[in-house]
């Protein structure tokens, strides 16, 4: 028996980034939540640089220099991409990523 291979979405995005009055990364964890995806977590990143070479850190007294934030979910293919697809004008300055994965957890969905 062939178990469906999971995927990996990796969303990259800046923490600044808003759509419609709120940050991209709870727009799209919420879409995500009412998608049904098995799961999802958003990470802060402590300093990065994208397509502009402009590295994003922490600055002076700690304030944010609209630093990179992570959205890794976990689910098959098809639902992934239905999100994606959904999100598409949410996500445009977005990286986003599909990946394999290996999954050997919980395997109940």
């Amino acid at each position: 028996m062939t178990a469906r291979m999971k995927k990996m979405l990796v969303v990259i995005l800046k923490e600044g980034d808003v759509w419609q009055g709120a940050p991209v990364y709870e727009r799209f964890v919420q879409l995500l939540h009412q998608s049904r995806v098995a799961g999802a977590t958003v990470t802060p990143g402590i300093m990065g640089f994208g397509r502009h070479y402009r590295i994003h850190h922490k600055g002076l007294f700690g304030v944010a220099d609209d630093r990179p934030v992570t959205i890794v979910a976990v689910d098959y293919e098809e639902v992934l991409r239905t999100a994606v697809e959904q999100s598409r004008d949410m996500l445009d300055s977005a990286l986003t990523l599909m990946l394999d994965v290996d999954f050997t957890g919980d395997q109940r969905r």
